[in-house]
């Protein structure tokens, strides 16, 4: 069974802009995406700051949210990288899986990765991760540098906070349409 330490704010910053983004894209009708809490049974707590201090994972998590947007099934994780080579590692065989399952049944998967030390938002679309993906698992690097990356698909804050990925979900599904059409 896995086991949980709390690390204080790590991830928090961009969980929290994303949290921002989706409700701002609901309130405009634009989508409907909902965080996935992972379950956990706690071991170990701080009563004096009521927190959880210890705990173990019930169950293996997908990803971060999952929802709809205009009547499509998405599904996204949310990392954060410091420096500007992402390790595989960061990413689950379940997670992949899930994500692979997902796009089967005509849904859109995809990872947003903050790279904090750049202050810069990438959208991975599932085809690009699968590739990178699949070359480890045929024994090649475990990991993709920033300028593998398709320029196209990094994205600014809006407002400081907000992160436009409606915008590279249309330019993903608008590329898969290219593709079909072909």
């Amino acid at each position: 069974m896995a086991t949980w330490n709390s690390r204080g704010l790590r991830g928090s910053t961009l969980e929290e802009m994303v949290n921002r983004t989706n409700e701002w894209y609901q309130e405009k009708g634009l989508a409907l995406m909902q965080k996935i809490p992972t379950p956990i049974t706690p071991v170990k707590m701080d009563k004096e700051h009521r927190q959880i201090t210890l705990a173990y994972f019930d169950q293996r998590s997908t990803v971060d949210y999952i929802g709809a947007v205009q009547g499509i099934p998405v599904c996204f994780d949310a990392k954060e990288c410091v420096a500007d080579t992402f390790p595989l590692q960061n990413i689950h065989e379940h997670q992949v899986r899930f994500m692979e399952a997902f796009e089967r049944q005509d849904g859109v998967a995809f990872i947003l990765i903050y790279y904090a030390a750049r202050n810069q938002l990438y959208y991975l679309r599932f085809q690009e991760l699968y590739r990178f993906w699949r070359r480890a698992e045929e024994g090649g690097r475990k990991s993709f540098r920033l300028d593998e990356l398709d320029p196209r698909f990094f994205l600014d804050f809006k407002r400081g906070y907000y992160i436009p990925y409606l915008d590279a979900l249309n330019l993903d599904l608008s590329m898969r349409d290219q593709l079909d059409n072909e």
